[in-house]
């Protein structure tokens, strides 16, 4: 005769996100925000960087070629086509032509220095939720652990899984969450600054080539040496008088 015996059965509870941002306690709500910040903040910057990035090469042909044809206006107006630091650094020094050299450096630099804020702006932002979130994690964890030694501490030592499971929770997924929320941020923060690097020096060239476009002498057609010598030597000759 054979013993029948009952074999476990496992019910499988799925989790949504609201059990656990109400499982992870109250700072889960902070690092939620700070992520919702986060992501408009990284959109934002993605797309005012894709505005404002320019192929200088393909922009300063054009407006160099004019500028050396002292055909201001039209420069002007080719300035138009582009968008952002580049675009305000280009006008200033054309607006800015009749000053002496030194002075025109000094106006496209400071021009240039102005621009470096917009560029950086709210990327402070990123960098601090990228800091934080792992600490707002931490003291999830300490403040679920807190919670658990409260639940041991009533029950006199006897407490069981159930009366911890409360603070554990806090504490896991209070560090999960600041985890995921720090590790997008830091590769968000080092991509947006590499674009910010690399406005600043396409900012940089634009503003040198258009001072040595402004500052050296307007292009003078080019002369035939060898034509003008000759048409020089016939004009020149005296008339050979033949004696009888």
């Amino acid at each position: 005769m054979f013993l029948q015996m009952d074999t476990p059965s496992f019910v499988s509870q799925s989790v949504g996100l609201f059990d656990i941002m109400q499982k992870g306690g109250s700072l889960m709500w902070l690092i939620l925000g700070s992520s919702i910040l986060a992501i408009g903040v990284f959109i934002e910057r993605v797309f005012y960087y894709y505005r404002s990035h320019l192929r200088v090469g393909e922009y300063l042909v054009g407006i160099l070629n004019l500028v050396r044809k002292q055909n201001y206006l039209e420069a002007l107006e080719r300035c138009e086509e582009g968008y952002g630091p580049i675009k305000i650094v280009v006008q200033r020094a054309i607006l800015s032509r009749n000053l002496p050299s030194n002075e025109l450096r000094e106006v496209v630099r400071e021009v240039a220095q102005l621009q470096v804020p917009k560029l950086e702006a709210n990327l402070p932002i990123l960098a601090t939720i990228g800091y934080i979130s792992p600490l707002l994690g931490l003291l999830g964890t300490v403040m679920g652990m807190i919670d658990a030694f409260i639940q041991i501490n009533q029950k006199s030592g006897a407490a069981g899984v159930s009366d911890l499971a409360g603070g554990i929770w806090t504490a896991l997924i209070t560090t999960a969450a600041g985890l995921v929320v720090a590790i997008p941020c830091y590769v968000a923060y080092n991509y947006l600054i590499i674009r910010c690097h690399h406005l600043t020096n396409d900012m940089e060239r634009a503003g040198i080539e258009l001072i040595h476009a402004l500052i050296e002498p307007p292009a003078k057609e080019v002369i035939d040496f060898k034509t003008a010598a000759a048409s020089e030597t016939k004009t020149t000759t005296p008339p050979v008088s033949i004696s009888s």
